[in-house]
């Protein structure tokens, strides 16, 4: 009997899906709740860890650098990463994106010192802009017709115009803070990004069924996001009246109660930010019995 003596090879032999997914990062536990969320959990999830075990045993997670994770799904490392949408322009990786998970949302911005005699992107014409998405801001100074001198950087790019190294910055900002906090203001948007299922194409084709098992999965987590679910008894009579208080996802669902002829069963799924107010409105219009439930998973 012969033994490969590639560990990816024989990991692959065991594992038909694998994740990659970040390793640190703003975005990270964000993430790691949502695959706990959808079922599969992770195993195995220590500091150091460099691959972990999820409940299924066909899927495994990959833990990586975020910017790395589109490059890792384009050459079939992993078939599914979990990064910004962002890393994947800035790596120009060959990827699919499947599903956008609605959270990580932020800008990458154009920003100068609250004092600069900057004021528009023109104004950069051979200037210094420092950056940790080289990739991005030469596409986006090439498109708008301006030459500026690109640093790399690999962190604390916002200190950079107070330390004399640059006269601009293209980074990521979500709230602003950190830019009000080092007196820079934004001249322009580059990109606006989030968060992104992606997958590897060819995996998408050869092993479409358990890939469409996990979106599926992770997607009927998003969905539930801010919805519940409303249960309650209301006089036949009053059902008209119900209806035009809680639409729902194309009309509440009225149901038979077997034990009375004039009393009805409504369901409905509402935006969870809507329950206080409804409530009451429910209440003045008969409706009894009112049950306010959280919802997991909803698949659309």
């Amino acid at each position: 009997m012969t033994y490969s003596t590639n560990p990816i090879q024989d990991r692959n032999q065991i594992f038909s899906i694998r994740i990659a997914i970040p390793n640190k990062g703003r975005i990270s536990i964000p993430i790691r709740e949502l695959i706990e969320q959808s079922g599969l959990g992770i195993f195995d999830n220590g500091e150091r860890t460099l691959i972990a075990r999820t409940r299924d045993p066909h899927v495994e997670i990959l833990y990586a650098r975020p910017i790395d994770i589109p490059e890792y799904v384009a050459s079939g490392v992993a078939d599914l990463g979990i990064t910004g949408h962002d890393m994947v322009i800035e790596r120009s990786s060959h990827v699919t994106e499947l599903l956008d998970l609605g959270f990580g949302n932020a800008s990458v911005v154009l920003a100068v010192p609250d004092d600069s005699a900057l004021k528009t992107p023109k104004d950069l014409e051979g200037k210094r802009v420092s950056t940790e998405f080289p990739a991005i801001t030469r596409k986006y100074f090439k498109k708008i017709g301006v030459i500026p001198k690109i640093i790399p950087v690999g962190g604390a790019c916002e200190a950079t115009p107070s330390l004399g190294i640059s006269d601009a910055i293209v980074d990521l900002a979500s709230s602003g803070t950190t830019l009000r906090q080092n007196h820079l203001q934004v001249i322009d948007t580059v990109l606006d990004t989030s968060t992104f299922l992606i997958a590897n194409p060819l995996s998408c084709t050869s092993k479409k069924e358990k890939i469409d098992e996990i979106h599926l999965a992770l997607e009927s987590v998003i969905n539930a996001k801010g919805k519940c679910y409303l249960m309650m008894n209301v006089k036949r009579t009053s059902v008209d009246t119900i209806r035009t208080i809680i639409p729902g996802m194309g009309g509440p669902t009225i149901m038979e109660v077997a034990s009375s002829s004039d009393i009805v069963a409504v369901h409905a799924v509402v935006d969870e930010e809507k329950v206080y107010q409804l409530i009451n409105r429910l209440k003045q219009a008969g409706a009894k019995d009112i049950l306010v439930m959280n919802i997991e998973r909803l698949i659309r």
